[in-house]
């Protein structure tokens, strides 16, 4: 299981381990609004969603969700994630709202990122999100992405803010 470590933060591949937490973390009302329903109503139904959507990309490619931990605390989620209908890896995160912030999705992200550009060779890593989701929209900005155009998903009704980052060679 590959770990990846920043000052204050280890970030895991999930497990299905993490079936309560994201449970919890999937059903709060800013997940829904700005992510979506996963139509998670149970640990079982957390658990296969990890074993039929989560670990299937971390299994082909190296990558994928990862579980944020803060001193042992499962505190969020950031992944990379190839997304149908989406050029490029997407660079996603979210933090359960009693570890808002605090720093931790910019410092996931940050070391994500890193881990794209050098552990990966990747040359750019996009991400998207709801024109109304401010605080993603900061993140984005102090992780040095540029905002591209709008997108329209085909599994997703609402428009979306195209964002893209470029390694630094």
């Amino acid at each position: 299981m590959q770990k990846i470590q920043t000052e204050r933060l280890e970030l895991c591949h999930t497990e299905l381990s993490d079936a309560l937490f994201l449970l919890e973390l999937y059903n709060t009302p800013k997940w829904i609004q700005y992510i979506g329903d996963r139509q998670i109503r149970s640990v079982d139904d957390a658990r296969r969603y990890i074993q039929d959507h989560l670990r299937p990309q971390i299994e082909e490619y190296s990558y994928g969700n990862y579980i944020v931990r803060h001193q042992g605390q499962a505190v969020g989620v950031c992944g990379l994630y190839n997304r149908e209908g989406l050029e490029g890896v997407d660079l996603g995160f979210a933090l359960h709202p009693d570890f808002e912030g605090r720093g931790f999705a910019s410092e996931a992200g940050q070391a994500l990122m890193s881990f794209a550009w050098d552990g990966l060779s990747m040359d750019s890593i996009s991400a998207i999100t709801l024109e109304v989701n401010v605080s993603s929209k900061k993140v984005l900005d102090r992780l040095g992405f540029q905002y591209v155009r709008k997108v329209k998903l085909e599994k997703r009704s609402q428009e979306l803010l195209l964002y893209r980052a470029y390694a630094k060679k």
